[in-house]
């Protein structure tokens, strides 16, 4: 999974929009931001996306079993996907989730006008 897989799926999301271009890039639905990457520089091993799970439990789950890393700096319910130990269907579907984890969080009107 590369930057531009990232990019090409949040793009596809209805209402996506990117922000922050630089130092922290990412992609938001209605101003709240569902996917999270570090710009600029490479980092490694820690370069990839940051997601929200449904729920602490989730994001515990999946670091437990190896499919996503604990996201620094993120609440407990974020989960790091590096780009080098994911797969592009892997992070679709996190990502999809994290999207609609986070509009259905939106009020109403905002989510009728997406």
């Amino acid at each position: 999974m590369t930057r531009a897989d990232i990019d090409t799926i949040c793009a596809a999301l209805p209402g996506a929009t990117p922000a922050g271009a630089g130092e922290l890039d990412s992609w938001k639905v209605g101003g709240k931001m569902f996917a999270c990457m570090a710009g600029g520089d490479t980092r490694g091993s820690e370069d990839g996306v940051s997601v929200k799970c449904p729920d602490v439990e989730t994001a515990t789950m999946l670091i437990d079993a190896g499919a996503a890393r604990k996201a620094k700096y993120f609440h407990r319910s974020w989960v790091r996907l590096p780009y080098a130990d994911t797969d592009r269907d892997e992070a679709e579907h996190r990502i999809r989730v994290s999207y609609d984890t986070v509009r259905a969080s939106l009020p109403k009107a905002t989510r009728e006008a997406l």
